[in-house]
């Protein structure tokens, strides 16, 4: 059917599909088809284009001249059918004019009547679609609309301010649509991403302790819960306590999954009953077959607490040591004269277990070295282990534990070094009180 409004300004016949197209020796596909890049006029301004979409026989389709709102021209072309209109379905195409009228291949009266709309809207997703029915026809118009063109018009009500200006409505409303969307798609991945994240974190498994727990994290990376840093606490059916934590060299997400599948490892090989230097043996061999590059290392610290909770195994892999406090002496770092290589850097490599005493009441902290790296003032100095130490002892004269102490240390490290820190930090706390 002809859009009975005033003839202005015929179409080209090649623009409108009339004429025949240059041969080719492909036809490009849906997905590979070129894309061809929006016309832009001399001051650098997106010119609008339509496609008009609409039955007619007589071959003699004609539009208004239509303007945008800087009164530049707004192109037009034309296609009699769906077949058509695809091929002229261009990525410069800003807006689709769509004769709900028109007849679609294959379907009976009895069939949807928006059949040829939904069609459209399936060729052509990032467009904006004008559906063009009857006067009067409103109930068919607010279908359209909520299947998803973007506004309806009556045909024998349409002229040329009415139509460009819904046009440019349009556009507008598509691109609006379109990025509150995407923002809408972004928030969801964040929160299936921060779901998951949280998912992978640790739940310590103490039932039967008396031991008191308490951790720490927070990822370099922005917006993340999970970093290159890792830490996990079980009791076995013994009765020992095993602690660890450990930091993939790196703070990126690829880390942040490699330190996942070590602690998951770390956790079901200590169920199993290894310990030690055979346990860190496995892990190394688990880094090497998971790491992306054979650069990759870990680092990582295992303590293993007996039953009576007096004295504890400790096995350093490249890992800072443990810092130690007990009623009526000074927090101090636990021996680390026997530190072995970090995991992944030599094959068949070695890690001694020394045997410390705790006795009868003592916090123990584990921590990566993202807590002792950050810089202290304006020098470029770093805070170190002494630093620490001496930050630990004196923010336990003042009475924290738990919680409380572990949050105060890594607010002042994060003071010190003025803003964020760079790189992942995880700190965890085991007390033992008679």
């Amino acid at each position: 059917m002809p859009v009975p409004i005033p003839r202005q300004r015929a179409i080209p016949a090649v623009e409108s599909g009339q004429a025949p197209a240059a041969p080719q020796h492909h036809q490009p596909s849906k997905e590979e088809a070129p894309r061809k890049e929006a016309t832009v006029d001399n001051n650098g301004a997106t010119q609008l284009s339509l496609l008009v979409i609409e039955d007619d026989p007589g071959g003699s389709t004609v539009v208004p001249e239509l303007l945008d709102s800087a009164g530049k021209p707004i192109r037009v072309r034309t296609a009699r059918n769906l077949t058509e209109a695809e091929r002229l379905l261009t990525d410069d195409v800003h807006c689709i004019l769509l004769d709900l009228a028109l007849p679609t291949p294959g379907r009976s009266p009895d069939d949807d009547e928006l059949a040829v709309l939904r069609h459209v809207l399936e060729l052509a997703p990032r467009h904006a679609v004008l559906a063009l029915t009857a006067s009067g026809d409103a109930e068919r118009g607010a279908e359209a609309v909520r299947v998803g063109a973007q506004d309806y018009l009556f045909r024998d009500e349409l002229d040329s301010r009415l139509l460009s200006r819904a046009i440019r409505y349009a556009v507008e409303r598509k691109r609006s649509d379109t990025a509150e969307r995407r923002l809408a798609e972004g928030r969801v991945r964040a929160q299936e991403n921060r779901r998951l994240e949280r998912g992978l974190l640790p739940t310590p498994l103490l039932e039967g302790s008396s031991l008191r727990f308490a951790a720490r994290y927070r990822p370099g990376r922005s917006r993340a819960l999970l970093g290159g840093d890792f830490y996990d606490v079980v009791r076995t059916p013994d009765g020992t306590v095993h602690a660890m934590i450990g930091d993939v060299c790196g703070h990126g997400p690829d880390e942040a999954a490699l330190g996942v599948e070590l602690r998951i490892a770390w956790r079901a090989l200590t169920l199993a009953g290894l310990c030690g230097d055979e346990l860190l043996g496995t892990l190394q061999e688990v880094l090497e077959h998971e790491r992306s590059d054979d650069e990759i290392f870990a680092t990582l610290c295992t303590v293993d607490i007996a039953p009576d909770g007096r004295r504890a195994g400790l096995c350093l892999a490249g890992h800072p040591s443990p810092l130690v406090a007990r009623p009526g002496r000074p927090a101090r770092l636990l021996p680390y004269d026997n530190n072995g290589p970090a995991l992944g850097l030599l094959p068949g490599a070695r890690w001694p277990r020394m045997q410390v005493e705790l006795g009868a009441e003592w916090s123990l902290m584990l921590y990566t070295d993202g807590l002792i790296e950050g810089r202290v003032g304006e020098g470029g100095e770093r805070l170190g282990q002494d630093g620490m130490v001496s930050m630990i002892r004196r923010q336990l004269s003042e009475g924290l534990r738990g919680e409380a102490l572990l949050r105060a240390a890594v607010n002042e490290v994060r003071s010190l070094n003025g803003g964020e820190l760079a790189d992942d930090v995880a700190v965890l706390l085991l007390d033992r009180e008679t």
